[in-house]
């Protein structure tokens, strides 16, 4: 069962992982976005974004082979995924780039899950 929980932190780190190429440029966000970001502010707090995405997805990646860190990751990744999918639902009128987005947070929140009820189980059985 470890192998399981190693292997959804692995896969939520690179779901976190995908949009750090952000930090390249307004083209790289906007085609990962869907967005134009014709003003500096919002270059700027969203190639940051990218960088705290990066920082999550190798923590979740570290935490699948280091158990001890694997209780807080699972709780970074949460609240990372399920307020995306909170406020994406609550704002609504989303286009096609933000949807893929949603739907990758809905796995990646799937994957937590086992990876939490699994990592749980396993630590009352000791």
């Amino acid at each position: 069962m470890e192998k399981v929980v190693t292997g959804l932190l692995v896969l939520v780190g690179i779901i976190h992982l995908l949009p750090v190429s952000g930090v390249l440029g307004v083209k790289r966000l906007a085609a990962l976005y869907g967005v134009s970001l014709g003003e500096p502010n919002l270059e700027i707090l969203m190639r940051h974004r990218a960088i705290l995405f990066g920082l999550l997805g190798l923590l979740l990646i570290y935490a699948a082979f280091q158990p001890s860190l694997q209780s807080i990751s699972i709780v970074a990744g949460v609240i990372s995924v399920v307020s995306f999918i909170a406020i994406a639902w609550s704002v609504g009128g989303y286009n096609d780039a933000i949807r893929k987005v949603v739907i990758a947070d809905i796995i990646a929140t799937a994957g937590l899950v086992v990876a939490a009820i699994i990592h749980a189980v396993s630590r009352n059985q000791i």
